[in-house]
């Protein structure tokens, strides 16, 4: 059965960088389409980023130039760099992968088929 686990959040000040990791079982990332969604309190889940089978990316205008999605085929892992971090990306963290290459609804959280549990990011003033 897929399963997805993130690790990485925490707490950090305003500038500052963290490095979630997902970890995936039961499939390969490199077959399928993955994403990073996050979801702040009173708040809808919202489009982080997306990687496609074939390395491409998609970014959210909100993180654009400041977070980074890879992909490490060989630890089967999804990550996201974020660095420059605001009180504003304070949220909990998802990962979510689609069985399938990326498509047009790819940024819509009904596009995935399986979740990781969410790790929180917090980002102080």
């Amino acid at each position: 059965q897929a399963q997805l686990v993130e690790s990485g959040g925490g707490s950090v000040q305003a500038g500052g960088s963290l490095r979630l990791s997902c970890a995936a079982s039961g499939y390969t990332v490199s077959g399928v389409c993955m994403g990073w969604f996050r979801q702040a309190p009173g708040k809808e889940r919202e489009f982080v980023s997306l990687i496609g089978i074939d390395g491409s990316r998609a970014y959210a205008d909100s993180v654009k130039g400041r977070f980074t999605i890879s992909k490490d085929h060989a630890k089967n892992s999804l990550y996201l760099q974020m660095n420059s971090l605001k009180p504003e990306d304070t949220a909990m963290y998802y990962c979510a992968a689609r069985t399938v290459r990326c498509g047009p609804r790819s940024r819509f959280t009904d596009d995935y088929h399986y979740w990781g549990q969410g790790t929180q990011v917090t980002v102080s003033s």
